[in-house]
């Protein structure tokens, strides 16, 4: 028989164990809140000494300095591996020494252990990515005006077997593309195709990532984007049917709808604030995690961020305000997974600005927290 101090004892059970639910809930996300935030820079004539990890708080912006990789020249720009167990960092270097390092990394410490390294075979290796499944690196080569895709072993260390795409050209504007000067290399979502944005030819490259070992890159087609215009980075939106380049030179943002590798130019519109007169030398390019605001930065006279509304059925942007760094050459920039932090590195001001973002409007306010560190060019977070 089903009595009062049985049903007592159910109620108890089910108020036990959804506390202990909650708790369990509660403890996984405070924990998703606490980030790993590795910051690539510059160290050839500056203070920095490499590759700098902070740990980031989710909660309250607070960057706290975690650990360092000292010894790697240049490491500008850093690749992560889908769990965050291995990071790729090119080393620009003088003609013939450009290389590409690849590191073990440890969550929990911080520490960065190099495993190897290998030359980029072009020159000025200056952005770096990896499938999903960690089998190659692909390589911007701006000083040469090249491509290279170099495999991975199974350790994460790099090997001998690689690719080598050399462009050849120039565009209109005869200061900054006398010759191919590649920029970035952007990986599909589907992990099935390359974009390579060469911003000496104003062409982006479109490849398909296949599974050889070797030559891993079968080139598909190029679009063109403006003369003089200088594409340099590409992002996807989430839900992979939009892209969107940004063109260093003309301070332009190419929307374009996306299919299997074919990309197909919906809308261009500038990213400069209204009457610009001044140098124009834009820089990243990112679409937020939810896929309604897509952020851009602007260096020199500008050291800014622009924000976009994004269409969610045609992909259009829409301008929806503007963002200082407060600092100087806002080269990179990231924005935390959950979406409520952006962090923008100004390279020129040895700062990282950390700023929280309202997911309704899309703008930025200061938190007032800073990252001082020499020659901030590349920031890329990793979850613990």
């Amino acid at each position: 028989m089903f009595t009062l101090q049985n049903k007592l004892s159910v109620m108890k059970f089910i108020a036990h164990t959804l506390f202990l639910t909650f708790l369990s809930m509660t403890l996984i996300k405070s924990e998703a809140q606490t980030l790993n935030l590795l910051i690539g820079t510059y160290t050839k004539g500056t203070k920095s000494e490499g590759i700098y990890v902070y740990e980031f708080d989710g909660k309250t912006g607070k960057a706290t300095y975690k650990n360092k990789a000292a010894g790697l020249t240049n490491p500008s720009y850093l690749a992560v591996t889908k769990d965050g167990k291995r990071v790729y960092a090119v080393c620009e270097a003088e003609p013939g020494k450009g290389a590409v390092a690849a590191l073990s990394f440890d969550k929990k410490s911080g520490n960065l252990n190099l495993l190897n390294t290998k030359p980029s075979i072009g020159n000025g290796p200056c952005y770096v990515s990896t499938d999903k499944d960690n089998k190659h690196v692909f390589l911007a080569n701006y000083g040469g005006g090249s491509a290279t895709a170099i495999g991975v072993n199974k350790d994460g260390s790099l090997n001998d077997k690689s690719q080598f795409i050399q462009y050849k050209g120039s565009s209109a504007n005869k200061d900054r593309q006398e010759a191919p000067h590649v920029h970035s290399t952007v990986i599909s979502p589907d992990n099935k195709f390359l974009m390579v944005s060469d911003l000496g030819t104003d062409k982006i490259n479109i490849f398909e990532i296949s599974k050889e070992e070797e030559n891993p890159l079968k080139e598909l087609t190029a679009v063109n984007t403006q003369p003089g215009s200088g594409p340099r980075h590409f992002d996807f939106h989430p839900n992979g049917k939009f892209g969107y380049s940004i063109q260093e030179l003309s301070g332009n943002i190419s929307a374009y709808a996306y299919t299997s590798g074919k990309l197909a130019l919906i809308q261009d519109v500038s990213g400069l604030p209204e009457n610009y007169n001044g140098k124009i030398w834009a820089a990243d390019i990112h679409v937020s995690p939810d896929g309604k605001f897509l952020y851009a930065s602007y260096r020199d006279d500008i050291n800014d961020l622009a924000i976009f509304n994004i269409d969610s059925k045609t992909g259009k942007l829409t301008l929806a305000g503007r963002q200082s760094t407060m600092g100087r050459a806002p080269r990179n920039f990231v924005i935390s997974p959950d979406g409520e932090f952006v962090l923008a590195a100004n390279q020129l001001s040895d700062s990282v600005v950390i700023f929280k973002r309202d997911k309704e409007t899309g703008l930025l306010k200061d938190t007032g927290e800073r990252i001082t560190v020499a020659t901030p060019v590349c920031l890329k977070f990793v979850n613990n």
